[in-house]
């Protein structure tokens, strides 16, 4: 029994990754079990640095997509193809012919295609490119023939033939060949000659009995029955309705009702409601006027009908037409009706019955077949193309594939996967993580779950179809990631294209930046009232502004005069008391305010000094009590940071969590940097100047303090030597008198100390 093989695996982004060390690792894929596999399926489109085209040839159910069975195909195709698998991880994308297997049939298809294409090529020695195979399919354009049973116009040669075939694809429709150009195959060619033989016997049958009763005038005539007949055969049924009872006559004609209503139309011999009454009067074994009293949407085809079926047919004009009459008629167009609805139908008509007679009679069949056949003997030649084809660009990048389906080696390598469409400029950021999108709103319903911060672009370029990407921001802040915002995106081609932000799923970005946040938002709050509380005050002084000019522009009005037996007005206000420039009660709540604040404060900075040793801990601890809830909440959605849920909104299937950590995400996003040995100029000319708020800032704040020491509310916490008790001379008690009143009483002298 053979050995086992024996993979190898590394860890990263939380899952254990196959590492495919050579051929052999990739020969024994099948034996790999699915469920260690970073991905299940991808899509054929939109993925970078391999082409379109090798995925496409992948694709064996042609649904635009990857799946593991179509890797393990292509497994199998490259163990037939080469006599080692060691050649996928070799640079460069020649393969020489010593490196396929001829002990197998699909190697030897491949090994005669090269060879052929080789020779087609004129190239000498033994190594095999694609540009190798996409100079031998260009030259199948020059290419009589090309192995694709396909026969353009030009490649008949012979000028009946070359005629041919370009009526052949206009009844047809054309295949395209190999080079390009429409042509015929021997399906074309069998569907055109078996159309054009019905019709062109179809035709011969004319010349039986019957079938042209009024001579060459018979197809004009069944053409002018055909016009009127079901009109006809109504008006007679009608008349013999009539017959049977008199009383239909007047129902089977037109109805009042809808004659009045007519009237009220405007009406031509084209209008549907009139083509829809009768022919003429109905009346019991009524003949059918065939000049006068019809109906004027049928007159002018029931005069056709009288001038070339009635009156060749029954030998002399009439005006009118009975139903025996018309029968007689019908019994001699019998024939010309039946071969009439024998007439096949076709495509080729629009040629004509005499040029299809011509074709049929003709040897252009038999020769068109020839050339057929003889481009098909080919296809066994030309076929092995598309195995070489397959051959070379599964050599170039399968490998990449794998790399990027199978493990994600090159994301985790920081290779550029697949995935990674190029790199956005933004705020000063490049973001690696760029990813094409089709529909931003679709993806980004699924893409939030990635807990990554994500920001979706419209990407435009001269001359290029407008692309849509989303980018991982996994460095730096987000205070100037908005909508509208502009940058600049890189693809993988170096192609530079105008990018500007459509949305963003917001994410925390850094635990470090979750630090910051709580003070940002306070930040903001501020700024937001200062704001508010400046747009009110400025609304109130526009209006004090307006007011005052209202009262300048009319202070040369007079006053309005009094009324008659009205009470005098009020004395001026100049008699009424002054209001104090200063509201005592005004000062008093400041004062009160003052001595809160400085409490507060005191009892602050006093628990602080009382730490001791311990101080920084105790600032430390202050800074996590503001920060911590921001931190941990940051802190736990990193933890869930995943690439698969990108991923899977653009039609990957990921087979499980593909972590991007804080160290590996941060990788991903490179902030700038002065390049190493720069030097740099710190004096700014047009820097801020400093505002002299926090010098008041602070002044408030010491002043705050010591009003608190100056009533003793931080003795507690001070030295005795620093207490205000002990410096200052102590406060009267509160209602004692300053200096003692004229009234009191002298106090006693102290007594005078005891002898010793």
């Amino acid at each position: 029994m053979a050995d086992k093989h024996t993979f190898e695996f590394f860890r990263a982004g939380g899952v254990d990754q196959v590492v495919l060390r050579d051929g052999g690792d990739i020969a024994h894929l099948a034996d790999l079990d699915p469920k260690l596999w970073v991905a299940l399926s991808c899509p054929v489109r939109g993925l970078a640095g391999i082409e379109e085209k090798t995925l496409t040839m992948l694709d064996e159910d042609k649904d635009g997509r990857i799946r593991v069975p179509d890797v393990l195909k292509a497994v199998s195709f490259l163990k037939d193809v080469f006599g080692s698998l060691d050649i996928l991880a070799k640079e460069g994308g020649a393969v020489s012919l010593k490196d396929i297997k001829t002990d197998t049939e699909t190697g030897k298809a491949v090994a005669a295609g090269a060879k052929q294409l080789l020779a087609d090529t004129g190239k000498k020695g033994a190594t095999i490119e694609i540009a190798d195979v996409d100079a031998a399919r260009k030259a199948l354009v020059e290419t009589r023939f090309n192995g694709d049973g396909v026969i353009p116009a030009a490649a008949a040669e012979e000028a009946g033939l070359t005629k041919a075939v370009e009526e052949i694809i206009d009844a047809m429709g054309s295949v395209e060949d190999r080079s390009g150009k429409p042509g015929v195959n021997q399906s074309n060619l069998e569907g055109f000659f078996t159309e054009a033989t019905a019709l062109v016997t179809w035709a011969g049958d004319e010349s039986k009995d019957g079938v042209k009763p009024l001579g060459d005038a018979s197809g004009d005539a069944l053409d002018a029955y055909l016009a009127v007949r079901e009109k006809v055969v109504d008006y007679f049924t009608r008349c013999r309705i009539a017959g049977f009872d008199t009383r239909a006559s007047e129902a089977l004609r037109a109805p009042e009702g809808e004659l009045q209503r007519m009237t009220t139309l405007s009406l031509s011999r084209a209008s549907e409601d009139l083509a829809k009454l009768p022919l003429a009067g109905i009346e019991a074994s009524r003949a059918l006027p065939l000049e006068s009293g019809l109906n004027p949407a049928w007159a002018e085809r029931v005069h056709a009908f009288a001038e070339k079926v009635v009156s060749p047919a029954l030998g002399q004009k009439r005006a009118a037409l009975t139903e025996a009459e018309f029968t007689t008629i019908e019994g001699k167009l019998a024939a010309r009706l039946t071969w009439f609805e024998a007439k096949p139908k076709t495509r080729v008509e629009k040629l004509g019955v005499a040029r299809l007679g011509e074709l049929v009679s003709s040897d252009a069949k038999t020769k068109l077949a020839e050339l057929i056949e003889k481009d098909q003997a080919l296809a066994a030649e030309y076929a092995s193309f598309d195995l070489v084809e397959k051959a070379i660009r599964l050599r170039r990048d399968f490998l990449k594939l794998l790399r990027n389906f199978v493990s994600f080696a090159d994301f985790y390598g920081k290779k550029g996967a697949t995935f990674q469409a190029g790199t956005l400029y933004l705020d000063s950021r490049a973001c690696e993580l760029a990813v094409r999108v089709e529909d931003a709103g679709k993806h980004a319903a699924l893409a939030g779950l990635s807990k990554a911060f994500l920001v979706y672009c419209d990407c435009t370029r001269k001359g290029e179809d407008k692309l849509s990407i989303v980018a991982a921001i996994t460095a730096g802040d987000v205070d100037n990631i908005i909508v509208g915002r502009n940058g600049l995106f890189f693809d993988r081609e170096g192609r530079d294209w105008d990018a500007t932000i459509t949305s963003v799923i917001t994410n925390p970005i850094s635990v470090r930046e979750a630090f910051w946040t709580p003070y940002k938002r306070l930040v903001r709050l501020i700024e937001e009232q200062i704001a508010k509380r400046a747009a009110e005050k400025e609304k109130e002084s526009t209006a004090s502004i307006d007011a005052a000019a209202a009262a300048a522009a009319n202070a040369d009005a007079a006053p309005p005069a009094a009324a008659p037996g009205a009470p005098p007005a009020p004395a001026a206000s100049a008699a009424a008391a002054p209001k104090p420039k200063v509201d005592v009660g005004t000062v008093a709540a400041i004062g009160v305010a003052l001595g809160s604040i400085g409490t507060f404060l005191g009892v602050i900075l006093g628990t602080f000094l009382g730490l001791g040793i311990w101080m920084p801990l105790g600032l430390v601890a202050v800074l996590l009590l503001i920060s911590g809830p921001s931190m941990l909440i940051a802190w736990l959605k990193l933890r869930q940071r995943n690439l698969g849920p990108i991923l899977d909104a653009n039609g990957w299937a990921i087979n499980g969590r593909v972590k991007v950590n804080v160290a590996f995400g941060a990788s991903l996003t490179k902030e700038a940097k002065l390049p190493e040995g720069a030097s740099r100029t710190l004096n700014d000319p047009f820097a801020d100047k400093p505002t002299p708020w926090r010098r008041w800032v602070v002044l408030g704040i010491l002043l705050a303090l010591l009003a608190a020491w100056a009533w003793g509310k931080l003795d507690r916490w001070l030295p005795e030597a620093v207490r205000s008790s002990h410096i200052l001379p102590p406060v009267p008690a509160s209602g004692a008198s300053a200096a003692p009143s004229a009234s009191a009483a002298p106090a006693a002298p102290p007594a005078a100390p005891p002898k010793p």
